[in-house]
């Protein structure tokens, strides 16, 4: 794919997404351990610290993929309708986990306790993180963003 967000010929945005999704994913795999009864606080400041840094993470992969989505040209016409949805699902989410990170930061959520708003959050973002990601591997695997020759 001709953009400027790429490293020799290989787009930015795919080899940072992995950070954002791997952290939130891991952060509420850890609050469901701390639900499922886990003593002590670790497990809910691992939760923490894996959401801030994929907060980070989303962060930097949004840029080269807001550049990705500018500079595209070719392919089929649904490819901007879904480039644009997927970017609105993401910006929903780290939106989401921005509140989340609040939330937590504000004061006692007894995550250990029940199924508290923070936890139904970083439910709610891990389910969109699979729309998004779905929608991300239907450009590519299906129109061909980003693959050289396909486009």
């Amino acid at each position: 794919m001709r953009t400027p967000a790429s490293i020799f010929k290989h787009p930015i945005h795919p080899m940072l997404i992995v950070f954002p999704i791997g952290l939130w994913i891991f952060s509420l795999a850890c609050d469901l351990i701390r639900l499922a009864g886990a003593t002590g606080e670790a497990w809910s400041t691992v939760a923490f610290f894996s959401m801030i840094g994929g907060l980070i993470g989303a962060l930097c992969a949004a840029v080269p993929g807001f550049i990705d989505l500018l500079f595209y040209k070719g392919g089929a016409p649904p490819v901007k309708k879904i480039a644009l949805t997927h970017m609105a699902i993401n910006l929903t989410a780290v939106v989401l986990y921005a509140i989340n990170i609040w939330l937590r930061a504000s004061g006692p959520t007894n995550l250990g306790t029940s199924l508290s708003a923070p936890v139904v959050l970083s439910i709610i973002g891990v389910a969109l993180l699979f729309v998004s990601g779905w929608l991300g591997g239907q450009m590519v695997h299906v129109y061909g963003v980003g693959v050289e020759g396909r486009e």
